[in-house]
């Protein structure tokens, strides 16, 4: 029996919905690639206020770009985020993109648990721009790497330089958080 999602995901295309269905008893909301438009947000706040949405797209350019504008529509919406190394596709003749459709079950299962959402109250949050730099994910020879390990190990997606201290503080991350994740970072 599958698992039943009560959310409604959304997802790029057809072949996401195909695979999360394949494994899971869900709806999903196709955006169809990332010509996402205002009547889209429209449909995607009114299944938010109904059912509550995942915003569950490929770990890409494209996907990050249809998450942000979810979520600058949207800020109380859930994310689920698939490693880039989880959506590769496993055969040669899929495709050399990245995307959900490629999601093994265990890799979508585990995102799926790991669901976050944005954090609202402010105050909480204690990182400043100084932490970033000490833990070296600014400015250092490997901080493209120690970002990208950040957000898989974390589930929050990749950042870059400019964007990691927003991203950090919409899903309420604490400073005791990133450095616990970064306890297993290896060079």
């Amino acid at each position: 029996m599958k698992k039943k999602i009560s959310q409604v995901i959304v997802v790029e295309g057809r072949d996401d919905t195909a695979n999360l269905k394949r494994y899971f008893d869900v709806e999903t909301y196709e955006t169809r690639g990332s010509a996402i438009n205002e009547q889209d947000l429209e449909r995607i706040q009114r299944l938010h206020q109904r059912h509550g949405v995942i915003v569950f797209t490929d770990p890409d350019f494209n996907g990050e770009r249809i998450r942000r504008m979810i979520m600058t529509a949207i800020p109380t919406v859930q994310h689920a985020f698939l490693k880039r190394d989880e959506a590769v596709p496993k055969s040669k003749t899929k495709g050399r993109s990245l995307g959900i459709e490629h999601g093994s079950y265990e890799d979508l299962k585990t995102a799926l648990e790991q669901v976050t959402e944005q954090f609202e109250a402010e105050s909480d949050f204690d990182i400043s721009r100084s932490d970033l730099i000490r833990l070296g994910f600014l400015a250092g020879a490997d901080s493209r790497k120690r970002r990208e390990y950040l957000g898989e190990s974390l589930r929050i997606g990749y950042s870059n330089g400019k964007q990691l201290l927003k991203r950090l503080e919409l899903f309420g991350v604490s400073l005791a958080e990133v450095e616990d994740a970064m306890k297993s970072y290896e060079n």
